[in-house]
């Protein structure tokens, strides 16, 4: 059978380090030692001001590109996950297809928040299996928040941060490794509790949106704390179980990078140990859709990450929305 397999990775992280202690002097309070213990967050990147989402696609593309010897010309799809897109119309995509000088893929951006980049691993799995002229489909995680953050909301300001995350996916006859599962879930209700809420067709921007700073990202309401942890373990489980698999056979999970508490609590509910969960939230903060892609980079280029090894990926973003996907490395 036809199948999806990670052939390579690329990542790229904006050069401007900004410390925990800059926000110590912003905010003119320590929110440092919060930062370390609740969310382990030692610093973060941010964007130049020149900087947009459409350039951090591209070297971290590149570098797949160059490290999966994959000619430009080979990529049959392009899927970047994005809920901070360079326009509002068009496509990211687009730009970046023209950019690598992808001539002969088809591009489209999906936002499903910070849940994007699963649900685009889980797309362009599906492209491969079900239609025989794609050999090739890079999928990037892209997020550039630190441009929509409000530097005096201290809810927001010291979490989010910037970078993108790439992987190519092959296509593979009769292969033993590749695409294994997954599984796309949504929770609507909390639609209103966190994001940028104009811009779009229910709140266009004006002077008052403006001057209210609605078109920043802002925390509305504060999430259920233990909505990630029982929602991520019953994500594994369920996959798990599907595939012939326990929550232990699995090698490395690599997971929503928000918390380390919540990220833990999840190793520690599926009997599994924490050390499985690769983490760089440490280095890089929050970077919502290119979590999960560089995170799983940093564990490729470091070797921790081997062939044959059992893979579960799992995010959770704004809307609340929800993905898994398993893969044989």
């Amino acid at each position: 059978m036809r199948n999806a397999v990670i052939h390579s990775t690329g990542a790229y992280v904006p050069e401007r380090v900004v410390p925990n202690s800059y926000f110590d002097e912003l905010l003119g309070e320590n929110v440092s030692d919060w930062l370390v213990e609740n969310v382990h967050i030692h610093e973060r990147r941010w964007a130049a001001e020149n900087q947009s989402t459409a350039d951090l696609c591209i070297p971290a593309a590149r570098q797949a590109l160059e490290r999966g010897g994959v000619k430009p010309e080979e990529i049959g799809l392009l899927v970047i996950s994005t809920d901070t897109p360079e326009f509002i119309s068009p496509s990211t995509a687009s730009k970046v297809q023209y950019e690598l000088g992808l001539v002969n893929a088809g591009t489209f951006d999906i936002n499903t928040a910070c849940a994007g980049f699963v649900t685009a691993l889980d797309i362009g799995a599906k492209y491969i299996r079900a239609d025989e002229q794609y050999r090739y489909v890079m999928v990037i995680g892209a997020y550039a928040m630190s441009k929509y953050l409000n530097l005096k909301d201290k809810k927001t300001v010291t979490l989010f941060a910037d970078g993108a995350g790439v992987v190519i996916l092959k296509a593979e006859e009769d292969a033993k490794r590749g695409f294994l599962a997954s599984e796309l879930l949504t929770q609507g209700q909390y639609y209103g509790y966190m994001g940028i809420y104009a811009g779009g067709t229910f709140q266009p921007v004006n002077s008052q949106v403006i001057e209210k700073e609605d078109h920043l990202l802002k925390f509305v309401q504060k999430f259920p704390k233990e909505l990630n942890p029982e929602m991520w373990s019953r994500m594994a489980t369920d996959l798990t179980r599907r595939i012939g698999e326990t929550p232990g056979s699995v090698d490395h999970y690599f997971l929503t990078q928000i918390n380390i508490n919540s990220i833990w609590e999840t190793m520690d509910r599926l009997g599994v140990e924490r050390e499985k969960a690769h983490t760089i939230m440490q280095y890089y903060g929050y970077t919502g859709s290119a979590c999960i892609p560089l995170a799983f980079d940093d564990a490729v280029t470091k070797g921790k990450v081997k062939r044959g090894d059992l893979l579960v990926f799992i995010g959770s973003g704004g809307g609340l929305a929800f993905a898994s996907a398993a893969f044989r490395y």
